[in-house]
């Protein structure tokens, strides 16, 4: 049963760290105590200044109790991993306590805690030995953890020749099954295939509902942490944005990362991947054309004009817009005909879809601009994830978790004679 209480805050200081050995920390430190220049500045170098810092989690108070499954989700940089990490005692807080009551097991990363010159049975036995279990205690579960695994085949290789998705296979297997009260584990089953998967989050629901562990789960996949938290908690720069129902915190966490659900939309701010850093074209604003908030009926056309700014020529430029649902499960993507962007500055281009296949529900729509070049490849060149909401009102007889969210047209029938 962890507790993290008392205002839990972590900092880390950018940049070079101290020194490259130990002598030379003790002799710089020396020469600072006495007023003396540093022996191991180079010549000429500036003397450094306050060294930058920031606080990866920022007065962080929490009560998990046991035999709950607690989710943990936000976007990169909120500081989630800090958190686990600060938990299982892989690093110390700079401030606060964290009480622990149990024994921790955890993957954290791919391969973390194995030996990869032993074999697969060897760290079964190294990680149980971790955890303070017995030989005897580790004997009678292990066929458990080979089984389960799906590894008995290569349980006697060396790991080192294991892959990504064996890796996975045994850790998670050797966390599940060892006697510990609490599982941490952190956006390990990506790499599984998907029955594994299933079996995983089957196996961590059991864990907690029948053997009362604790579960402490982190993903950007908002499906597996709908199907198997029944508590979470988003994080934001270092800070708990919302600690409560799955459902209610998955909506936070997207409304977050969206800023909002306008209808007319400043795009030109909004954050975009590292890889569209250098653009030749750029959106700048999208409107929802007719539209007072982004609600729907079915039938409704979604009708948009997406402003963008033109930086270079594009002779054949396309808009993509991918629809998802607001559990973050790809539903489809729309492409537009090409057009031109053939001259610097700004234009305008008006997008209508119809949305009849869209069933009653909220999404989340990202966008991009791709350029199609001369053997019809498509090359992205801008792109915006969740860049608006938008919600279709429907019939309370529609069932989306019973009938999914697409409604595809009606069959037709032909009677045979």
């Amino acid at each position: 049963m962890p507790s993290a209480s008392g205002g839990v805050r972590k900092q880390y200081r950018l940049g070079v760290i101290d020194r490259s050995t130990l002598q030379a920390e003790l002799q710089s430190r020396w020469a600072k105590l006495r007023g003396r220049e540093d022996p191991n500045t180079r010549i000429g170098a500036e003397t450094p200044g306050k060294r930058l810092s920031f606080w990866a989690l920022d007065g962080i108070d929490l009560d998990i109790f046991r035999g709950e499954r607690v989710g943990i989700i936000g976007a990169n940089g909120a500081g989630k991993s800090t958190l686990l990490k600060l938990i299982c005692r892989i690093t110390a807080p700079t401030e606060g306590e964290i009480d622990i009551w149990g024994r921790v097991s955890s993957m954290l990363e791919v391969g973390t805690g194995f030996h990869r010159e032993m074999t697969g049975r060897e760290n079964i036995y190294m990680n149980g030995a971790i955890l303070g279990m017995s030989k005897a205690e580790i004997d009678a579960c292990i066929e458990d953890i080979i089984d389960f695994s799906e590894l008995r085949a290569f349980i006697d290789t060396p790991v080192k020749r294991y892959s990504s998705g064996m890796f996975v296979k045994l850790a998670f297997s050797v966390a599940a099954h060892l006697q510990s009260e609490i599982m941490i584990m952190d956006e390990v089953l990506a790499v599984g295939d998907m029955a594994f998967q299933q079996k995983c989050l089957t196996r961590m629901r059991e864990a907690a509902e029948a053997e009362g562990r604790t579960v402490l789960y982190v993903s950007h996949n908002m499906a597996t942490i709908r199907q198997l938290c029944e508590r979470c908690i988003v994080l934001d720069h270092g800070k708990v944005l919302y600690d409560g129902d799955t459902e209610h915190a998955i909506a936070a966490y997207l409304d977050q990362s969206l800023g909002g659900s306008d209808v007319d939309l400043d795009l030109g701010a909004r954050s975009r991947p590292r890889q569209y850093t250098e653009r030749a074209v750029t959106m700048t604003r999208l409107c929802l054309e007719n539209k007072v908030t982004a609600v729907y009926v079915p039938g409704e056309e979604l009708r948009m004009r997406l402003h963008i700014h033109v930086e270079r020529p594009v002779p054949r430029l396309c808009v993509r817009l991918s629809v998802r649902t607001d559990t973050d499960v790809g539903l489809a993507t729309a492409w537009s005909e090409p057009f031109a962007a053939d001259r610097p500055g700004e234009m305008a281009v008006m997008l209508t879809l119809p949305a009849g296949s869209l069933a009653k529900g909220t999404f989340y729509a990202s966008i991009g601009l791709c350029r199609r070049d001369e053997i019809g490849s498509m090359i992205p060149c801008d792109h915006i994830t969740r860049a608006f909401r938008f919600e279709i009102t429907g019939s309370p007889l529609w069932n989306t978790h019973a009938y999914s969210y697409m409604a595809l047209p009606e069959m037709r029938v032909d009677t045979i004679k």
